[in-house]
């Protein structure tokens, strides 16, 4: 029995990728995804910071700050960041994961060397990973293959 050969995908602007979505599907994305990490990070170091007290307003309050400060650097970070070289570009992601996850481990009441150490190691870990990324998608010049 013959079966019918698969159909051709839509392939997006960018060369080398395949559009499995809609244009407006990732507008919203584009959107909806800073904000749900923001409010997921805000509402985790809240709860780190009231080390399981009461919920206050203040408390509420570090959240929602927490977040909104959390989703405008990562918005910024996925505009920003690709436009650089691979060596910036993994710094700023490296920075970026080590700082959150520092002030993450500092609002949980430990010391302040044990969150720049676990800082530090995470911005380490995650420099080297995407450099290595970056590094293998790029040709000689600079340019993304993929």
């Amino acid at each position: 029995m013959a079966h019918a050969a698969p159909g051709p995908r839509t392939v997006s602007r960018r060369p080398g990728t395949i559009h499995l979505f809609s244009d407006r599907t990732h507008r919203v994305a584009k959107l909806a995804v800073p904000v749900v990490l923001g409010l997921v990070y805000g509402y985790w170091a809240a709860a780190n910071a009231r080390y399981g007290g009461p919920i206050t307003g203040w408390n509420v309050l570090f959240g929602f700050l927490t977040a909104l400060v959390f989703a405008v650097l990562y918005a910024a970070l996925l505009s920003v960041a690709p436009k650089l070289r691979r060596e910036a570009h993994a710094v700023l992601w490296g920075a970026f994961s080590g700082i959150a996850v520092g002030f993450l481990v500092n609002q949980s009441h430990t010391s302040v060397l044990r969150s720049a150490a676990l800082g530090v190691a995470t911005a380490v870990v995650v420099f080297a990973f995407l450099f290595y990324r970056y590094y293998t998608h790029e040709d000689a010049k600079g340019h993304r293959i993929e």
